[in-house]
């Protein structure tokens, strides 16, 4: 596995009100593992958040996921909101808020990663069938390389995310571990 200049590493959803749905207690240090050795080798890392207004005037009623959320969720005011301690991030990393599932949609992502000539993105975070998948359909879609480290990202079905990284995410990007990808970047 190849670890060029033009690489960023995603860590996504990985924010309060979410993290509390996973089970795994490894997952954080683990995770907060791919973060540091990325910082070490020169790897931006760049955080996508989910985040709407005040009010949610950003949520449509038609949106079955969102439209159920209740007042105050995951809106500036709401701690919930933040990214997760463990993996916070520190100065030189770039939050990106995103509206809607995927790490592109309502995002300036595209316009970030343009900006600094990235091409190849790592993906991590939480829901493996929420934001990853999405996020690699959509990048796919646009062109980007792509690597999905298997035990960076998390979901509440085990199977279904069995299922991804086995079977649907290796049709579009390189599958592998924190641990082979850390590797790799040494």
């Amino acid at each position: 596995m190849t670890v060029n200049g033009n690489t960023a590493l995603l860590v996504m959803d990985v924010q309060n009100g979410i993290v509390n749905r996973v089970q795994d207690p490894s997952y954080l240090p683990r995770l907060t593992g791919a973060v540091d050795a990325a910082r070490a080798a020169g790897v931006p890392v760049l955080y996508v958040v989910i985040g709407f207004r005040a009010d949610h005037a950003d949520i449509s009623e038609r949106n079955q996921s969102f439209a159920a959320l209740p007042p105050g969720v995951f809106t500036p005011d709401d701690p919930g909101a933040a990214v997760h301690a463990d993996v916070a991030p520190r100065a030189g990393d770039l939050t990106i808020t995103k509206k809607r599932v995927s790490a592109f949609a309502g995002s300036d992502l595209e316009l970030v990663l343009r900006s600094r000539n990235i091409d190849h993105l790592v993906l991590t975070g939480i829901a493996t069938s929420g934001v990853v998948l999405s996020t690699l359909r959509q990048a796919a879609d646009l062109d980007y390389r792509l690597t999905v480290l298997s035990d960076g990202c998390h979901d509440t079905d085990p199977e279904v995310h069995r299922v991804l990284v086995e079977k649907v995410f290796p049709r579009q990007s390189q599958v592998t571990t924190v641990e082979e990808w850390t590797k790799s970047l040494g």
